[in-house]
């Protein structure tokens, strides 16, 4: 008889392995691969697949409220680690990948936008993540660090704009182009950069989903 504490391991030990494959499968394909490709990539059966997550929703909405989860946690690891607001901003940014990804899954995919727009914990997250980043954005503008006429609504959609823009790419040469890239246009965030911009700044509300 199997002890109820081992099949509790065990079916934590699976969800993990699903979510990875899932992260892996979604970067590289899109949120509506097949569900069997994504039992085959974790190596689990297709039954264990189904036990857990019974459709493509539950899926998408479970992997995407890990990869924000992952996000806010590094962001108030950043916060609490009390630096400058600007280097707290930027230690945000270390995990590229997750970066990336859960960008491209929210924001940029019409298939697992809807539904993870509708998914009321998973906007909560989202909205934290929004509200801690804000937090450093005021930080690094009182401490001078960060241009005075932009938004925490500007920095996001610059970050989301260049991360999502870049093909998924592995390996070093891969992390190298995507820190280059990003860390070219973050520079235009600093003080003294060049024209005035157009419009007004936007804010973390500017982002909130419309349902």
């Amino acid at each position: 008889m199997v002890e109820p504490q081992a099949l509790r391991a065990d079916a934590r030990r699976n969800r993990d392995l699903i979510i990875a494959a899932a992260k892996a499968v979604f970067a590289e394909r899109g949120a509506d691969v097949p569900m069997e490709e994504v039992a085959r990539r974790a190596g689990v059966g297709v039954g264990t697949l189904y036990r857990r997550f019974p459709d493509r929703d539950a899926l998408v909405r479970e992997v995407a409220g890990d990869s924000f989860a992952v996000l806010l946690a590094r962001a108030r690891e950043a916060e609490a680690e009390g630096g400058r607001g600007w280097e707290s901003f930027l230690g945000c940014l270390k995990d590229m990948p997750e970066l990336w990804f859960t960008l491209r899954l929210t924001l940029f995919s019409p298939d697992a936008w809807p539904i993870v727009r509708d998914d009321a914990s998973v906007r909560v997250t989202a909205r934290e993540l929004r509200l801690v980043i804000d937090g450093l954005v005021r930080v690094a503008q009182a401490e001078g660090t960060l241009r005075s006429d932009v938004g925490t609504g500007d920095v996001l959609m610059l970050v989301a704009l260049v991360v999502t823009g870049m093909r998924a790419s592995s390996g070093a040469l891969g992390a190298v182009v995507h820190e280059r890239v990003l860390a070219l246009a973050l520079d235009a965030l600093r003080p003294g950069s060049a024209a005035p911009l157009p419009g007004r700044p936007l804010t973390p509300d500017d982002l909130e989903p419309r349902v």
